[in-house]
This record gives C-alpha cells, sequence and structure tokens, in this order.
C-alpha cells in the first residue's frame, strides 16, 4: 500500500517485484555513475584541464566504444533474467481468471466448481471506518499465499489492465485475447491496484484487491463461497 509523499516502490510482496526493485536500484546507481563520469569531464573542460585541440585520440574513441556496451551489457543481463521470469509459469497451484468489464472486474476460480463473482468498487458513503477511498471493493481476491498464483486476463468490452503493484504484475486485459501472468504472495495481506489502462469515464472507479491468506484459511473461503 503506497504512503502519502512515497517517492519509492510499494514494500515487494513477490519474488518478482523483489527483482524489479532490485534492477530499478541498479538502473539508478548506473545512471549516477554515468553522470558523475560525464559532469567530471564537463568540469576539466571548463578549467582548461584538458586539451581541446587533439585531433587524434584513438584510446578516447576506444574507451566510449566500449565502455557503453559494458554498461548496456551490464543493465541487459538481469533484465532478460527478470523478462523471463515474468514469462515462467509452471504448474500453478490455483488458475484465477480476471475479466474486466465497464467498470468492474469478474473473477472466475477455474479449478473450483461455480466459484466466480463480480468486484464493484465501495462507494465512499458505504466504506467502514478505516477503509480506503476508492480502493476498497465488495468482494475481494483470496488467493493462498507461497502458492504459485495464474491469472488469466481478458476484457469483455474496451481495454483494461490488470495491475497489483506490490506483487509486481500488470497485464492487459484485451477482448477477445488471453493473456496471462503469474505470482507468488510471499506472505499474507491485502494487496491493491487498479485498471491502468484507459478505459473510459469511470476507468478509476475498478480498484482491484488481492488478499492472500494462508491455506486453510483459503480453503474455508472458497468453500463459503461455492457453496
Amino acid at each position: 500500500m503506497a504512503n502519502h509523499a512515497q517517492f519509492g516502490f510499494q514494500d515487494a510482496s513477490s519474488p518478482i517485484m523483489e527483482e524489479l526493485v532490485k534492477f530499478h536500484d541498479h538502473a539508478l546507481m548506473t545512471a549516477l555513475a554515468i553522470c558523475s563520469l560525464v559532469l567530471y569531464l564537463l568540469a576539466l573542460m571548463l578549467t582548461e584541464k584538458l586539451s581541446s585541440n587533439t585531433v587524434d585520440a584513438q584510446a578516447i574513441e576506444l574507451v566510449w566504444t566500449i565502455l557503453p556496451a559494458i554498461v548496456l551489457i551490464m543493465l541487459a543481463l538481469p533484465s532478460l533474467q527478470i523478462l523471463y521470469m515474468m514469462d515462467e509459469i509452471n504448474e500453478p497451484d490455483l488458475t484465477l481468471k480476471a475479466i474486466g468489464h465497464q467498470w468492474y472486474w469478474s473473477y472466475e476460480y477455474t479449478d473450483f466448481k461455480d466459484l466466480t463473482f463480480d468486484s464493484y468498487m465501495t462507494p465512499t458513503a458505504d466504506l467502514p471506518l478505516g477503509h480506503f477511498r476508492l480502493l476498497e471493493v465488495d468482494h475481494r481476491v483470496v488467493v493462498p499465499m507461497e502458492s504459485p498464483i495464474r491469472v488469466i486476463v481478458t476484457a469483455d468490452d474496451v481495454l483494461h489492465s490488470w495491475a497489483v503493484p506490490s506483487l509486481g504484475v500488470k497485464t492487459d486485459a484485451i477482448p477477445g485475447r488471453l493473456n496471462q501472468t503469474s505470482f507468488v504472495a510471499t506472505r499474507p495481506g491485502v494487496f491493491y491496484g487498479q485498471c491502468s489502462e484507459i478505459c473510459g469515464a469511470n476507468h478509476s472507479f475498478m480498484p482491484i484487491v488481492v488478499e492472500s491468506a494462508p491455506l486453510p484459511n483459503f480453503e474455508s473461503w472458497s468453500s463459503l463461497l461455492s457453496s
């Protein structure tokens, strides 16, 4: 959950999000090193400690060819690793189908019989004390913690996007097409997201709430809802 005046990411609650935060820090440190080097060279030029009359400098040309290549490789390798991790879905314990509508989400637990529901934003007038405005829903998505979850995402009308930042997932919901993503919630908690594709007048009123619970609690919830 984001806090007021927060500059960083939300607390990572999945292995993918942890890797994304690490890569963000890695990329920022690389950019900081490049900026520092450029500023240092500019300072040397302005103070005339470097000669501006150099005609041939093969060593410098070699350095500014090889150094950017090394920097790009340092950024590309962890980036590709994360991309492969995000696409890898091996034997999920639970498959969830999320369908975007104007302006709510429908969910189907395909491993259970008749476990489907619609999830609408809770109006401000009906919010219990202490709940979050424009983020709460009448039916939360409940998943077992520390279990691989596959999410199949589609839409019924226009483009939507199913996104939960703290879990590191964001997948476009496209009418007539099935996209999929996966995550593993590493701790119990309630994680908030929103539709991240402009989809009409009430685009900002279709939040996503994922609740991660221990397996016995999830089994009790699923049996109660499907009965």
